[in-house]
């Protein structure tokens, strides 16, 4: 690894190469720059990780990508993904609550219902039916500038909307707790409609007239054929291909502004000049590096707290596991379950059935923000207790001929209130250091469109800030004399 680059265009180091970081370097080859990645770890791909069971390709990670924004398609299309694109054979879901598994209702905003409607009957009881309708005749409820979701959605239509919709919805993408999660940061559709109306349902239907278009246009998610894993293996192909370098097990163990121009990082133990830099790395990480330079975004990171899960994939003889229809369920946490959802893998996915005609695939995940006891089970101990509950809620009692667990420590940011209003100083506190910029899951949203994104907008910033250098470096200030700047 070379100290220096003086050959053609700008040099940018991009730190990290999850998803974020990928999409970073891609974006700044597109803007001209010339870029390393550098990842601590001996693989790409963060949270995206793809794997095999029983001979079966699999995630063993993120499955699946929003369709409804732009950035994860079009990445996958950008790499030579666009034929692999595939939808999920089922979208219907189900709640396992109360003892039986019942149809997800539909007509809700992240589990927030517009209506009473008679879909949400088995899931709330007749009490919590009731307990919707009334906030029509509360006075409205001031939001202010942040709320916590569950907070909100208790008090306007009762704890049990909360409890038995909101938790295991966002649950699965959090592994959070409701009466923490900022609404602001976490459903900020949902946050902007409740400042503007009245009571809550005529929010979520204020957003849901907003959004019909678009669920009238496609489906809402999407995967990829052999695994949403395979998008950064796809990426990292087409920066090398490019002449990118992108090195794995090179942990940046230092980050300091060059007293001359640009930056100095300390990367597998040599110095490597860079004019930009993109910190793509978790929270945590990214502290340590700017603690030196920009100490309060350090400590702002310093406290984002994380959630940490696993998932336990399951592969059975397919003539031996008899599923319920649909693509899995979710848990409602006050039901007193391990598993906070299943998933049929191999019903969800057409490519995982097609592949693997003979088997059933199938995962659950445990472990939750606050709730770590589960995870220190053993591997063996985990996959018992999702059998157990798969078979409470299925009836599923065969052996499985393969099992894997994948734990995912400290692998999920949490939003509380106020997180928007963090990210914020964070970037306050960055905006003297041209050259600098941060993305990934921490910042605006961990799904995978909304980490490529901020890795968009990170390139986007710190081309800005290369561009401006080399314009006053071809158009020197004129100084009151007449001469160039001094």
């Amino acid at each position: 690894m070379s100290g220096s680059h003086t050959d053609g265009g700008r040099h940018a180091v991009v730190v990290g190469a999850g998803i974020a970081g990928l999409a970073a370097a891609h974006r700044l080859l597109e803007h001209g720059a010339r870029v390393t990645v550098l990842e601590a770890s001996e693989r790409v791909g963060g949270k995206l990780l793809p794997g095999e069971i029983a001979g079966a390709r699999v995630d063993l990670g993120a499955e699946s990508l929003l369709a409804r924004r732009p950035e994860a398609v079009g990445l996958a299309r950008a790499v030579g993904l666009a034929d692999r694109l595939q939808p999920p054979a089922t979208a219907s879901a189900a709640l396992w609550t109360r003892g039986a598994l019942r149809p997800m209702p539909k007509g809700h905003v992240m589990g927030v219902p517009g209506t009473a409607a008679a879909a949400l009957a088995g899931v709330l009881s007749d009490e919590g039916l009731a307990r919707i309708e009334r906030d029509a005749e509360l006075p409205p409820t001031e939001v202010g500038d942040d709320v916590a979701i569950g907070a909100y959605v208790a008090e306007r239509l009762g704890r049990e909307v909360v409890d038995r919709l909101v938790e295991p919805l966002l649950g699965g993408v959090y592994a959070g707790d409701a009466y923490r999660i900022s609404m602001r940061s976490a459903v900020p559709q949902l946050f902007e409609a409740a400042r503007a109306h009245a009571t809550l349902t005529e929010a979520v239907r204020a957003v849901q007239a907003k959004t019909a278009g678009a669920q009238q246009a496609g489906p809402v998610f999407t995967g990829v054929a052999g695994g949403v894993g395979t998008l950064p293996l796809a990426v990292a192909d087409s920066l090398r291909s490019r002449g990118v370098r992108v090195l794995t097990g090179t942990p940046v163990t230092a980050l300091r502004r060059d007293p001359d121009d640009g930056w100095r990082l300390v990367a597998g133990g040599e110095v490597l000049h860079a004019d930009a830099v993109v910190v793509a790395v978790p929270a945590p990480a990214a502290a340590g590096l700017l603690r030196a330079e920009a100490p309060g975004a350090a400590a702002e990171l310093s406290a984002v707290e994380y959630a940490s899960m696993a998932l336990i994939t399951l592969a059975y003889r397919r003539d031996e596991a008899r599923l319920p229809e649909g693509s899995g369920f979710l848990v409602p946490p006050v039901d007193g379950r391990t598993i906070k959802a299943a998933t049929f893998a191999s019903r969800k996915w057409g490519w995982i059935a097609e592949e693997n005609p003979d088997l059933a695939v199938v995962r659950t995940s445990v472990g939750r923000h606050g709730e770590t006891e589960v995870l220190h089970c053993d591997d063996d101990e985990l996959v018992e207790l999702s059998r157990h509950d798969l078979k409470a809620a299925t009836g599923l009692d065969a052996a499985p001929v393969a099992a894997r667990v994948t734990r995912w420590d400290d692998g999920l940011p949490q939003y509380p209130v106020g997180h928007h209003a963090r990210v914020a100083r964070v970037r306050e506190h960055l905006a003297g250091l041209s050259g600098l910029a941060v993305c990934g899951a921490a910042y605006d949203g961990v799904g995978v469109p909304a980490c490529i994104a901020s890795a968009y907008a990170a390139a986007d910033q710190i081309s800005g800030d290369l561009r401006g250098v080399e314009e006053l470096t071809a158009h020197p200030v004129q100084s009151l004399h007449g001469g160039a700047g001094e």
